[in-house]
């Protein structure tokens, strides 16, 4: 296998996962819109990921785009999709994009957030935070932002103690574990 395909690929599904987020969040008025729409994508993507033979025929080359979108149409019709929903699907379809959904329901919150300003911080802990430390880090880092942030949440067991934050390539690193490992810096540089 060719490396450098394999690169190409994937960084040309990064493109298209992106154009396609930046179509569909394009079609939403309103952060209330937004929401519909995209829980009515993930619905029809559980559905469709519950169902096998449905999820291979949207995703096979061997069925053509026309009976693809009739059978997403139906789905679409029992799920009563709103038409933003229906048009976008479909064009995913008609152009053969149907098996970089689930990569662009990843994207979408993050997408979302930029266009609208938001910066998103992934926050690590080795146990899950209250209510009350996610608000009061939510309003600390909004202060240091000056503006509203997002915060995903992932415990991580290798932190030890403590908290270690990402925003894009930029790691906060105020855990144990990063304690411990410049304190072994210190030491073997003397």
């Amino acid at each position: 296998m060719n490396p450098s395909k394999g690169l190409n690929d994937f960084m040309k599904n990064q493109v298209l996962v992106k154009r396609y987020g930046l179509g569909f969040l394009g079609a939403a008025s309103s952060q209330e819109e937004y929401a519909s729409l995209f829980q009515e994508l993930e619905d029809f993507y559980d559905l469709v990921n519950r169902e096998k033979s449905l999820r291979k025929a949207l995703a096979s080359p061997f069925i053509p785009a026309s009976k693809k979108q009739k059978i997403a149409q139906e789905i679409l019709k029992r799920i009563q999709a709103q038409p933003k929903l229906s048009r976008f699907l479909l064009l995913l379809i008609e152009n053969e994009r149907f098996e970089l959904l689930s990569e662009i329901i990843t994207a979408l919150p993050e997408l979302w957030n930029k266009e609208h300003g938001v910066v998103t911080f992934e926050v690590s802990s080795v146990i899950p935070l209250s209510e009350e430390q996610k608000q009061s880090l939510q309003t600390k880092l909004e202060g240091i932002e000056k503006g509203p942030v997002a915060l995903k949440y992932r415990q991580d067991p290798s932190l030890i103690g403590g908290l270690s934050l990402r925003k894009g390539n930029i790691v906060y690193d105020v855990s144990l574990k990063g304690d411990l490992e410049k304190l072994k810096a210190k030491i073997i540089e003397g």
